[in-house]
């Protein structure tokens, strides 16, 4: 063993015989018994496991919540050989990439421990900043590209105590000022406190009342049950799924979204700063990134929901909502080519249950922009529609989510992916992904920002470029079947970030610039690399975080076996 490296011979035998063409759409049945040609040969990587404190700063401003309940150590569960997992072999001996040793350390040195065990990762350990402001708690978000990478290394402890842990906080009455949030909640991030002179620890949570804006995280539910669903595939075991307590967070999540009201869309109506663009950036309304994630935590609540007691009515409601939503999201959000050509011969003022124009948009808000940017070939689901009101942008994640859950169609999911090859230097650069494209300037900026300083042109959400973005990229260029695009990504992202710092975004119209205010040492960018790397290296790893479309009208009962 050199420099906590371990060399071994490797067992793993590859399958061979899959017939498909590149460009065709990978199921994820099949992506469990195929590995990619070029990889066939390809040694595993093994990187001895070291535990590291947490050496961040904990001081914080949260509302305090005491703990009394310690989380006992989870048991019982074999750990999966794959990449960088000791339990893997390799017929070759070879030197792992040093980037990949260097960002297992850093993902580790991030960890957090509540009362001895791991429940989560801070935000970043930039040693270098003077505030540590926020980044010294574990998100919700943030979180899940580590999580994934504990995963699929073997390593389930971490993610089983951080679901637990979320899931007890959900229980604390949420209040900001005199008004109480709903139930269903989820932090969108919380602290430990270690009190080493009474050798006490506690945990402070924070449900938006010390978020900039004070926005609660609607987001944050989505990702606990996506969360609570990979860690189920991926441990095969469905032990603490169906727990009451699992099962009830569920419910509470999905009630305050299944609620009926005024609306008139089966989309969730939302204020900015709900979700990773936590600012000002005129996301109000129906953003993609939120309708994306609740269509996939309504599938993912199919598979996890025993349909029993109050589960029966609630699954009924989910399958109702996921035919309105898909329907909803495939016709009116969904930009191509030949859409925009018919937008912009819209007719205005159609009153009528035939209206083509039925969100009565004016042709004339469509900007100069898109015109040049929409390609030929290519598509994707716009930024938000509402009356009158299209936001044209592209925004990433809402896109990549958009084709794991397959809310996208396999033919929308390839035209998302043609127009990312199409216009590779607007979205990619010189390191992916634009977060959102393009950056808003001027009068637009002033009125849509408030003049937000950190949200200037190019710059943090407005158009600035987000490593973390690479797992969800590489995601999706494998369910696509076009490997070749993360390995471009991934290759572009290995000759800066770890001689960076691992920043957390990046400025510049190419993304060539480390972010004005860019934190180093930024864990989801770190464990954003990992994750990506590991699922192009083992493709089946997919399976965890991704679903497959419905081919028939699904039947509400628990399914025996995970899409």
């Amino acid at each position: 063993m050199e420099n906590g490296i371990k060399k071994t011979p490797s067992s793993d035998k590859i399958n061979s015989g899959m017939k498909k063409t590149p460009s065709s759409l990978f199921s994820i049945t099949e992506l469990d018994d195929f590995y990619f040609q070029h990889l066939s040969r390809s040694p595993r990587l093994n990187i001895e496991r070291k535990i590291s404190l947490d050496g961040c700063s904990i001081s914080g401003n949260l509302r305090h919540i005491d703990s009394h309940e310690c989380i006992s150590p989870m048991g019982g569960f074999g750990h999966r050989a794959g990449f960088d997992t000791p339990n893997s072999t390799s017929d070759n001996v070879y030197e792992p990439h040093m980037m990949v040793v260097a960002a297992w350390d850093a993902l580790r040195k991030s960890i957090v421990y509540f009362r001895g065990q791991p429940v989560g990762t801070v935000a970043a350990c930039d040693v270098t900043s003077e505030e540590a402001l926020n980044y010294d708690q574990v998100f919700v978000r943030d979180f899940v590209p580590s999580a994934l990478a504990f995963l699929m290394n073997g390593e389930f402890d971490i993610v089983r105590n951080f679901l637990l842990k979320t899931l007890q906080l959900q229980s604390w009455e949420k209040k900001i000022d005199r008004f109480k949030l709903g139930e269903g909640v989820m932090p969108a991030s919380f602290k430990v406190l270690h009190d080493s002179h009474k050798k006490i620890d506690t945990i402070m949570a924070d449900f938006g009342e010390s978020a900039i804006g004070r926005v609660a995280p609607v987001d944050s539910g989505f990702w606990w049950i996506i969360l609570l669903r990979a860690y189920t595939r991926s441990t095969g075991d469905s032990t603490l799924s169906e727990t009451p307590d699992c099962q009830k967070g569920i419910q509470l999540i999905l009630s305050l979204c299944l609620a009926e009201g005024f609306d008139t869309f089966p989309t969730l109506l939302c204020t900015d700063g709900c979700c990773m663009i936590d600012r000002r950036m005129g996301i109000y309304g129906y953003p993609i990134e939120i309708q994306a994630l609740f269509f996939m935590a309504l599938r993912c609540a199919l598979q996890l929901l025993k349909p029993e007691g109050e589960s029966k009515e609630l699954l009924e409601r989910i399958m109702t909502r996921l035919h309105a939503l898909s329907y909803h999201m495939r016709s009116y959000f969904w930009l191509d080519f030949q859409q925009l050509n018919g937008i912009y011969r819209y007719k205005t003022e159609e009153y009528s249950h035939t209206a083509v124009n039925k969100f009565n948009v004016i042709p004339d808000s469509i900007p100069d922009w898109l015109f040049d940017f929409m390609p030929n070939r290519g598509g994707y689901f716009i930024g938000n529609v509402s009356p009158a009101r299209m936001d044209f942008r592209w925004f990433a994640l809402g896109n990549c989510i958009a084709i794991l859950a397959s809310l996208a169609t396999p033919e929308q999911s390839i035209a998302i992916m043609d127009l990312i090859e199409e216009r590779w230097e607007e979205l990619v650069g010189e390191m992916p992904l634009k977060a959102c494209f393009p950056a808003i300037d001027g009068h637009e900026w002033t009125s849509v920002t408030g003049c937000d300083p950190k949200n200037t042109r190019w710059s943090y959400h407005n158009g600035g470029s987000w490593p973390v973005l690479l797992w969800l990229l590489t995601a999706a260029s494998i369910k696509t079947g076009r490997p070749h695009i993360a390995k471009k990504a991934i290759d572009l992202a290995e000759r800066r970030l770890l001689k960076d710092g691992w920043p957390e975004y990046y400025d510049g119209k190419l993304g060539r610039y480390i972010g004005k205010q860019s934190r180093k040492y930024q864990t989801w960018s770190i464990a954003g690399y990992l994750v990506a790397k590991m699922m192009l290296e083992d493709p089946s790893n997919l399976g965890m975080i991704s679903l497959e479309e419905d081919r028939e009208k699904p039947v509400v009962k628990r399914s025996s076996s995970w899409s």
